[in-house]
């Protein structure tokens, strides 16, 4: 017997959260960046100094324009780089929180869309790129000899790297 490819994109569609274009989510936004996504964004022709600011730990992070991600459309509720936007916007509303570790943004009011296979998914994903992102910020920092202190003990400490474990250990058994 021979499936449709209509059915696979059928059920890729059901294993995706739906997104209402609310905005919340791009109000007032820290997400942060890693290198590929600012290479990504000047390779389309965007000037990194317009699109970026640094934290006092060495982060890259979005720059908001009136309330709003710099990339944000107020009037049309979309993404002017929707194709093209940072890995942590395409893996949102899936967060690391310091008290409860991975969970769904409870601001997100498609919150409920999420699956748990998207969540464990989108949840390593979390993990990989916070890992990256506090590599990168170190590396900025020894270049230009700023003390910083690492993102997993800036945050909760040991509980990150138990979580971690015992987050990739979840996703093995």
């Amino acid at each position: 017997m021979e499936i449709s490819k209509n059915y696979y994109k059928k059920v890729r569609v059901n294993l995706v959260m739906r997104c209402s274009h609310c905005g919340i989510c791009c109000e007032k936004t820290e997400m942060m960046l890693s290198n590929a996504d600012v290479e990504r964004l000047e390779k389309v022709g965007y000037n990194r100094q317009k699109f970026i600011r640094y934290d006092k730990h060495g982060f890259a992070r979005l720059r908001n324009c009136h309330g709003f991600c710099v990339f944000y459309d107020v009037v049309k509720c979309r993404c002017k780089i929707y194709k093209h936007r940072p890995l942590g916007c395409r893996i949102y509303p899936v967060i690391y929180s310091e008290q409860e570790g991975i969970v769904v943004d409870g601001l997100c009011p498609m919150k409920n869309t999420v699956s748990e296979t998207e969540l464990k998914r989108k949840g390593k994903k979390v993990i990989e790129l916070l890992q990256r992102m506090d590599n990168e910020a170190t590396s900025r920092d020894a270049r230009t000899n700023l003390p910083r202190i690492h993102l997993m003990f800036m945050t909760c400490g040991s509980f990150l790297l138990d979580f971690i474990i015992s987050f990739q250990a979840a996703l093995i058994i």
